[in-house]
C-alpha cells in the first residue's frame, strides 16, 4: 500500500502531444513549410521544448535564431495551451480511486509552472491535486531529485510511500534519485533513447487500471 502516487504531466498524466505539435506547426507555418504530423513529433514530446524544434525544424540550440524560435513557439502553445489535450485513458477514474480512499496524487512535471497550471485548470484538476511542482519550482528539474523531495515535502510524505509514474528516462532516474518506487508506462512518448525496459524502472504498464494495482487500490 503507498499513501500517494505522483505523475509526470506530458505524455503520463495527460496527452498534450496534439497541441505542442499544433505549436511547432505554426512556426513551421512561418517558415513556408508543411506541416507535420504530430505522430511524428509524438516521441519527442516529453522532451519539451527542445524536443519540439530538435524534431520539427531540426534545431539545436547552438543554432542562430534558437532562442526567437524557442520563445516563438511557447507563445503560441500559450494561446491554445488545452484544444486537444485529453487525460490519457483511464487516468481519471485511478483519480477518483485514489481520492475515494483518501489517499494523495500529485503532478511532478519539468513543464514551467506558468503553463502547468493553466492546463491543470483547464482540464479541471488543479484544485484536486495535492500538490503540483513544475520544471521552475525547484532549484534543479528531473532528472534530478530536487523536485521530487519538494513533493514529499509538500506532502510530509516519506519517498519510499510514493508511487513516481513517468513516460520519460528522466522521471524513472528522478524517482529512483529520490528512493520512490518508480512506474514507466508505455503508452507514453517514451522519447527516442533506450526502450523503456532499460530505464530501471521497479515496474512497466500499459494502462493505468495497472496503476491501481501497483498502488494496493485493486488487485490483479
Amino acid at each position: 500500500m503507498f499513501d500517494t502516487v505522483l505523475f509526470d504531466l506530458d505524455g503520463t498524466f495527460a496527452d498534450t502531444a496534439p497541441d505542442l505539435a499544433a505549436a511547432l506547426n505554426r512556426l513551421r507555418a512561418d517558415l513556408g513549410l508543411p506541416r507535420v504530423s504530430p505522430e511524428q513529433l509524438r516521441p519527442l514530446t516529453s522532451q519539451g521544448v527542445r524536443g519540439m524544434l530538435k524534431g520539427g525544424l531540426d534545431m539545436q540550440p547552438s543554432d542562430a535564431g534558437y532562442a526567437q524560435f524557442y520563445d516563438r513557439f511557447l507563445r503560441y502553445y500559450s494561446q491554445d495551451i488545452c484544444v486537444e489535450t485529453r487525460l490519457f485513458p483511464g487516468i481519471e477514474q485511478l483519480l477518483d480511486v485514489l481520492e475515494g480512499r483518501r489517499s494523495l496524487w500529485g503532478i511532478v512535471t519539468n513543464k514551467a509552472q506558468r503553463f502547468t497550471l493553466p492546463l491543470l485548470a483547464r482540464l479541471g484538476f488543479a484544485k484536486r491535486a495535492a500538490c503540483v511542482v513544475s520544471g521552475d519550482s525547484a532549484r534543479r528539474a528531473k532528472p534530478a531529485a530536487h523536485p521530487m523531495r519538494l513533493a514529499c515535502s509538500l506532502l510530509a510524505r516519506h519517498p519510499a510511500r510514493c508511487l513516481y509514474v513517468g513516460d520519460d528516462l528522466r522521471d524513472i532516474q528522478a524517482g529512483r534519485a529520490a528512493g520512490m518506487v518508480t512506474v514507466a508506462v508505455r503508452y507514453g512518448y517514451l522519447g527516442d533513447g533506450d526502450p523503456i525496459e532499460k530505464w530501471g524502472a521497479d515496474h512497466v504498464v500499459d494502462h493505468a487500471r495497472e496503476i491501481a494495482v501497483l498502488a494496493g487500490i485493486h488487485r490483479a
